[in-house]
């Protein structure tokens, strides 16, 4: 059985704590990743980013944080960003135009949207998704909850056209965080499961 393929975790603004499902996930895949290979245990089954703004979050800074955590893995990653991490994600695909040969996808969960109520104003500096030419696009799937309160369902579906993402709606999961009593959130895992089965093989 191959070793599990690198991923890159993007939180958004004020960092997933440790009951967050991207911080389950987390451990999980390194826990399954030191179990396959015992040999080499500089290599990291995830990297999760490490801006300097992460309660007073800076674009630029948050794009480097991606660009240092994608060159820190061995083989090219899958991107698992939510919230703001969403738009960092976005935004770093959107200028990198050289994406596809560094990252094999990006699992993006509940996209806030800069232009609602409820976006932080410690965020104000994060733009909606932008289109990004076709040959600088990565597989990307975009998981929407139908009662997200940063986010319509409407807007986050013109996210995912811009993106050139696959969207999957969830049904009412708010913003798919502890508050909204997701957990673990397996039936995310097995999403983000098959949306890398679907992927290119990985070395």
């Amino acid at each position: 059985m191959s070793r599990p393929r690198p991923w890159v975790i993007v939180p958004g603004i004020w960092n997933s704590g440790p009951d967050h499902w991207q911080s389950v996930w987390e451990r999980e895949q390194q826990d399954e990743h030191d179990e396959r290979d015992q040999r080499d245990h500089r290599q990291h089954a995830a990297v999760r980013i490490a801006p300097t703004s992460w309660s007073d979050p800076d674009p630029d800074d948050w794009r480097a944080a991606i660009s240092t955590a994608v060159a820190s893995c061995a083989e090219p990653p899958v991107l698992v960003a939510h919230s703001l991490g969403v738009l960092a994600v976005a935004d770093w695909l959107a200028i990198t135009t050289h994406a596809p040969a560094l990252v094999a996808g990006a699992f993006l969960v509940a996209p806030p949207d800069p232009l609602g109520d409820s976006f932080p104003d410690e965020a104000l500096g994060f733009v909606t998704p932008r289109q990004a030419p076709p040959a600088q696009r990565v597989p990307t799937r975009l998981v929407v909850s139908d009662d997200d309160p940063y986010c319509s369902a409407d807007r986050a579906l013109l996210f995912a056209e811009a993106m050139g993402a696959e969207v999957v709606r969830v049904g009412a999961l708010g913003h798919v965080n502890v508050a909204s009593g997701v957990g673990a959130w397996p039936a995310g895992r097995e999403l983000l499961r098959v949306f890398e089965d679907g992927l290119r093989p990985h070395r």
